[in-house]
């Protein structure tokens, strides 16, 4: 089996990707430890070195929380991120008059959080708190007698050098485990279609033999011109065989066709986000197994028309009852405009709606500008 095809080894690659991440986030604290810590060495009165320390520390730690969460959602990100805005805001009275005059310690402070803040806040907020932070760090220089213009450089050249450092290995660790997440999505994917190409075969080819030994059984238990009557029996019994044999294997692919609504939402949206597709996906009521099936394999068609036969940036996917009647909607953005004889063909809007119609339902299409809205409604049991 070759290295690409290993799950095994592609989830020991991501690991090792993760972890060679953490350890450059590393350098981040570390400068927020070191910088800082030199004014609390240059600190005359024990009480403020011990001030400034914690001051340090509360700030270091809360700011590799923040980067650790960056790198894994999962650790409960925005508790770090409240966290490391007390901190930061506690450090202005325990680490600003450290070393006042002699070193700027807050200002290296205040490049750290000029560092981390990419990381929690989209780029307006991000910019404004970064000024707020440069107006904070002249005013600590003013007040503790050190250089302004000096302070400034430090939070904003650090400040972007730090930004860069966190940013630009957190992009790349999203990067990897999207396509690790879309890899899976995929494969998933791919699976379920080899199922149902396998049950196909199965139907078409056993199911059809089963069929007819049935009905030649059939017609021999019903003909008059064997006198045997064993002839008869062995007849019925053949029949009867078959046609319990051709009732298991419609049993054993019914079973095997079977796919969720659920699992297709899930499964659907990361490859949507892997294709660079802001996906949203709302379910808002229970589906009956009467219309599960068939609105998954509706689902997974109208997913696939987003990605084959537009430029879409964003796709909505909402599943809500309405009435009596389970609505299943997509919508997308970025319809290419095309004449009629440069519609692409196979798009799978007459398949959706004929399967649709076979069991009750009916398919709505709606194309306003560069938006296309598809609309399912399938009649639910009361």
């Amino acid at each position: 089996m070759s290295t690409a095809a290993n799950p095994i080894l592609d989830a020991g690659r991501v690991r090792r990707a993760r972890t060679l991440t953490l350890v450059w986030l590393a350098t981040a604290v570390f400068t927020s430890v070191l910088m800082p810590g030199i004014g609390v060495l240059r600190e005359g009165q024990p009480l403020w070195a011990v001030l400034g320390s914690i001051g340090i520390v509360l700030f270091a730690a809360t700011q590799a929380g923040v980067l650790y969460g960056a790198v894994t959602p999962e650790a409960g990100g925005w508790r770090w991120r409240l966290a490391f805005a007390a901190a930061s805001v506690l450090s202005i009275p325990l680490v600003g008059p450290v070393a006042a005059g002699s070193w700027q310690t807050w200002a290296w402070i205040g490049a750290g959080i000029v560092g981390v803040l990419p990381l929690v806040l989209r780029p307006s907020p991000a910019i404004a708190c970064a000024a707020l932070v440069c107006g904070v760090g002249v005013g600590v220089a003013l007040v503790t007698g050190s250089a302004p213009i000096q302070a400034l450089l430090i939070i904003i050249v650090i400040g972007c050098s730090i930004a860069i450092i966190n940013v630009g290995p957190i992009w790349l660790w999203r990067v990897i485990a999207d396509a690790q997440s879309a890899r899976g999505a995929v494969a998933a994917l791919a699976i379920s279609e080899e199922r149902l190409r396998f049950a196909r075969e199965v139907h078409d080819v056993l199911g059809h033999r089963l069929t007819v030994i049935a009905l030649k059984a059939e017609l021999l238990e019903r003909s008059t011109d064997p006198p045997q009557r064993q002839v008869q029996d062995e007849a019925a019994e053949i029949r009867r065989l078959a046609a319990s044999a051709l009732e298991e294997v419609r049993s054993t692919v019914a079973d095997s066709r079977r796919i969720v609504l659920t699992e297709e939402l899930a499964a659907l949206g990361q490859v949507l986000e892997a294709s660079g597709v802001r996906s949203e996906i709302r379910l808002s009521t229970g589906v009956p197994d009467t219309c599960d099936a068939v609105l998954a394999r509706v689902l997974r068609e109208a997913v696939t028309n987003v990605l084959r036969h537009s430029r879409a940036e964003w796709c909505e996917i909402t599943v809500e009852r309405v009435g009596g009647e389970i609505v299943l909607s997509v919508r997308n953005d970025g319809v290419m405009h095309r004449s009629d004889s440069e519609q692409p063909r196979g798009s799978g809007l007459d398949g959706i709606r004929e399967r649709l119609r076979e069991h009750g339902g009916s398919l709505t299409v709606i194309r306003i500008d560069e938006r296309f809205e598809l609309h399912a409604t399938m009649n639910a049991p009361s």
